[in-house]
């Protein structure tokens, strides 16, 4: 007819058991605040790294119509005019 349960069970201690475990959680435990720090510190830096890849990828577009509209017809240009002169030779 033993019971199994803890041996503090329905002793006078089981009170300073239960403080002893709360005290520990709020001292020692520290997991709570790491996950929320670690959850803060991901948001912020997918926030900013998602806005840095924007400003590249904006500057790779502005770099790659300059290059169609302005750079390239000026290439093929002095391509022309070089490669015409040069068969003249």
């Amino acid at each position: 007819d033993r019971r199994r349960d803890s041996p503090a069970t329905g002793s006078p201690i089981q009170p300073i058991i239960k403080d002893v475990g709360e005290v520990y959680s709020r001292l020692l435990d520290h997991r709570p605040v790491i996950q929320g720090e670690i959850r803060y510190f991901v948001k912020e830096f997918e926030e900013k790294r998602g806005l840095r890849e924007l400003r590249v990828l904006e500057n790779l577009k502005n770099t790659i119509f300059d290059a169609n509209e302005r750079v390239l017809p000026k290439c093929e240009q002095a391509m022309q005019d070089n490669l015409s002169e040069t068969f003249k030779r």
